[in-house]
């Protein structure tokens, strides 16, 4: 592996397996691992081996690729269609909120429509799930040009769990702009949240800033209003699990707080996403399902139990973030504001 952040691919198709970068070791180990089945691609999404909206994506494709590539009876192309429905629903449960596990999915049955042999669909899908990714390279990185714009030399941004390179195929979504920044000499300070119950933020976007030479700081989650007072932050960029009709935006836990305190401080608040994790099938993020996840990560650290015994624990994955709180949503084609249900669906 090379040091640099963006030339890191943390899903690679290998013909006969997936090589995939396992996110629960990071920071302290980094570790591919080899999935072989469609059972190992559900367990690692569901597992948060893999995370990032786009890179689930991305996973969930080249998954389903290779389930089709394994199908045994080349004859018997209806029975090989049925299970690909089956197998595509399977990986859908892995995980409900981020629609982009959906949408790659869509793209890859989509694709397999027009083949007529077993043999056919297979080549297909494989050729579908390898251009998915290829996409999401230039796509984070047109993200990163736009929102690169928005920012000025010497300029301090906060930014919320992780949406870089690891959680897609290149460059990141609301950290694409500080690696082209970067690239063009550009420094900002990057001031990062630890992201409780998992800590994405402190195990994952710390070391991906620190790998590329960006300036980064780490703060816990209840630091933020005193951060962005006291060290004159002057936005707020996070990326997004699902963005409804209206631009009403789902993403990792803690993500409307931060909006809220962005209007209390009048500073911007941005959402970097492609344009594949907009959801115009639903109107409101009322809609949008939210993730519940096991207790143990509010109750454990490190397998260490540091609540007290039997304690009742909520614990979403998500929450939504209303579009007026929202200054600008940045996709691969341009810079949104003002009214989303128009200008999202003008796009799409």
């Amino acid at each position: 592996m090379t040091t640099g952040t963006t030339t890191i691919r943390s899903v690679q198709w290998k013909g006969d397996h997936i090589l995939l970068l396992d996110q629960q070791k990071l920071p302290h180990k980094t570790e591919f691992i080899k999935l072989t089945t469609i059972e190992d691609v559900w367990e690692s999404i569901h597992s948060l081996k893999v995370r990032g909206a786009p890179a689930i994506g991305i996973t969930a494709a080249f998954g389903l690729a290779l389930w089709a590539k394994s199908f045994k009876g080349k004859e018997n192309f209806l029975g090989f269609y049925y299970e690909l429905e089956e197998k595509r629903s399977y990986l859908e449960s892995s995980r409900p909120t981020a629609v982009n596990l959906a949408w790659a999915l869509a793209r890859l049955l989509k694709r397999f429509s027009g083949a007529a042999t077993v043999e056919e669909g297979q080549s297909l899908l494989i050729e579908e799930a390898r251009a998915i990714a290829t996409e999401d390279e230039r796509v984070c990185r047109s993200i990163g040009e736009h929102a690169a714009g928005l920012f000025s030399h010497g300029d301090a941004v906060l930014t919320h769990c992780n949406a870089g390179g690891i959680a897609t195929a290149r460059y990141g979504t609301a950290l694409a702009p500080f690696y082209i920044s970067k690239e063009k000499g550009v420094e900002l300070k990057v001031y990062a949240t630890e992201t409780r119950p998992v800590l994405q933020g402190a195990r994952l976007t710390v070391w991906e800033l620190m790998q590329a030479g960006i300036d980064v700081t780490l703060i816990t989650d209840n630091m933020a209003a005193h951060t962005i007072a006291e060290k004159n932050i002057s936005a707020i960029i996070v990326g997004a699990d699902r963005i409804a009709a209206n631009g009403d935006t789902a993403n990792k836990i803690g993500t409307r707080g931060l909006a809220i305190l962005a209007r209390a401080f009048n500073i911007p608040f941005y959402v970097a996403s492609p344009l594949s994790t907009i959801d115009l099938a639903i109107e409101t993020g009322n809609e949008i399902p939210i993730e519940e996840r096991n207790s143990e990560e509010v109750t454990h650290l490190n397998g260490v139990e540091v609540a007290a015994k039997g304690v009742k624990v909520y614990n979403p994955a998500f929450d939504v973030t209303p579009n007026e709180y929202i200054t600008a949503i940045i996709t691969e084609k341009g810079i949104l504001s003002g009214n989303y249900k128009e200008a999202l669906a003008e796009l799409k």
